[in-house]
């Protein structure tokens, strides 16, 4: 229910919430000396005082505690909890029975912990420590106060604001940092913006310059020279398919497989990505794409050079699914089931077996003739989360 110390990297948009905590708190420390002076000490002058004094130095321990993201946890929400309950508990040796309609010694400070548990934990955490404060209220109480109305009106008013302040400012203080948090992410694709702008300049004005002149001179002068420069025009294509992706930032622990697989694309292979990112598990992602590169050699290797293949990414709400077909003569029947007898795993092992690691499946289709489709399908959540 409660964060934990890892994401006090929030303590920013958190820390005007804990100020106003800190106001409420001494603002609640005059009102019950106030109410104190005004009953003329109620039944025991000296014991009310006295915790009106535990009152104070508690509230000097939650301003200085809570300012501490190392300090603001489950151990200070807790003992903030238990001084607001013991303080509450004193309220019937302090003024006798409670009279009609009087506030406990405490007044409003026993809102205090509320609205720190909702401000930490969020609603559901705000409600439980509005039960708690609130359900202490009403058991010293009792039963027998009985108003005009019927019912203990003005305890029940008190538990309606407790759970009212609890949740409200436990779901304002959730809205604040699901704000800063996009803030940080616009932040982020700005920046990225600027800096994928100004290393695509520097590349298109040297790196791809450099590849466009080697693939124009590899042709002219024909023979190696021709294969080496139908190679710099793949890695052309590819490079300046990298400088120009709008990439947005993935969320920690996961990489947006487009990336990867884009990285892939030249003369001679289409890629194809929806507009949305494929985020998977960092391990996940680069097994994956790993798969894919192994179908993409098998290409090269048994289609020959001027064979064209096309990968296909799209992503489901579980899953994601990249296909990779060619054009070349396809798979005889029969023929990778040899292979595997023979020995020979790549495909077994460097595409089957990757995506049988991760949780998902792989399915090969071809005919001779047809070409061949290979389809892997690997569950979002499944896989190697690690690099």
């Amino acid at each position: 229910m409660f964060p934990g110390r890892g994401e006090d990297a929030r303590v920013g948009i958190d820390m005007p919430f804990w100020r106003a905590i800190a106001v409420f708190r001494i603002a609640s420390i005059v009102y019950a000396a106030a109410l104190l002076v005004r009953a003329d000490g109620y039944l025991r002058p000296q014991a009310g005082w006295a915790v009106i004094g535990v009152m104070t130095v508690w509230t000097v321990v939650t301003i200085y505690a809570y300012a501490s993201p190392a300090l603001r946890g489950r151990a200070l929400l807790a003992a903030d909890m238990i001084v607001t309950v013991f303080c509450l508990l004193t309220t019937p040796y302090i003024q006798g029975p409670y009279q009609m309609g009087a506030l406990p010694i405490i007044a409003t400070w026993m809102g205090g912990p509320v609205i720190a548990w909702g401000v930490q934990g969020g609603r559901r955490a705000g409600a439980l420590g509005a039960a708690i404060v609130s359900g202490t209220d009403l058991w010293l109480r009792g039963v027998g106060e009985i108003s005009d109305f019927g019912v203990a009106s003005v305890s029940i008013n008190g538990v309606v604001l407790l759970f009212l302040a609890g949740i409200l400012i436990g779901h304002v203080a959730r809205l604040a940092r699901q704000a800063e948090e996009r803030m940080q992410r616009a932040t982020e694709m700005e920046a990225a913006g600027r800096e994928r702008e100004r290393l695509a300049r520097g590349i298109h004005d040297s790196v791809l310059q450099v590849l466009a002149l080697v693939q124009r001179r590899g042709q002219e002068i024909g023979g190696e020279a021709a294969e080496l420069g139908r190679l710099a025009g793949q890695q052309e294509a590819a490079l300046r398919e990298l400088v120009s992706i709008q990439r947005e930032p993935s969320p920690a622990g996961t990489c947006d497989l487009r990336t990867l697989l884009r990285a892939y694309g030249g003369a001679d292979v289409t890629v194809s990505t929806p507009a949305t990112p494929l985020d998977l598990p960092t391990g996940a992602a680069r097994e994956t794409a790993a798969a894919v590169a192994a179908a993409l050699d098998n290409v090269r290797r048994h289609c020959g050079a001027g064979a064209h293949a096309w990968i296909l990414a799209e992503g489901e709400e579980d899953t994601v699914t990249v296909t990779v077909r060619d054009d070349g003569p396809g798979i005889p029947a029969g023929r990778l089931e040899e292979a595997a007898a023979a020995g020979r795993l790549g495909v077994a092992q460097s595409i089957r077996g990757r995506v049988a690691d991760l949780g998902g499946r792989a399915v090969i289709t071809s005919a001779p003739g047809q070409g061949t489709e290979v389809e892997l399908t690997v569950p979002r959540g499944g896989g190697p989360a690690g690099p």
